[in-house]
């Protein structure tokens, strides 16, 4: 277990820069008194790593925006298609 400079339990967290992407450090669990501790919890990664990391990360939150939009897209659809069938209900009733 790590602590840091405030005496609690230090927490786990990941870091997302250019620099040093996807590589885990300790840092200080208060949501307040943020002493400032921290302290890498792994080695630093391979230059493939730090290359290959970010371009990963900008192609999977593309490929999650493009899927929200779709859900949205099937969304309106699936609305559009279930008035269509009640319309088309409807006009049988009368032919």
């Amino acid at each position: 277990m790590v602590f840091c400079h405030c005496g609690k339990d230090a927490t786990t967290r990941t870091s997302w820069t250019l620099k040093n992407p996807g590589r885990r450090f300790y840092a200080c669990a208060s949501q307040v008194a943020r002493c400032g501790f921290f302290e890498w919890l792994d080695e630093k990664r391979c230059q493939a790593c730090t290359d290959i990391i970010p371009g990963l990360l900008r192609a999977k939150n593309d490929l999650e925006s493009q899927n929200f939009v779709l859900l949205q897209s099937n969304d309106t659809l699936s609305k559009k298609l279930s008035s269509a069938v009640g319309e088309t209900r409807m006009l049988k009733k009368f032919f």
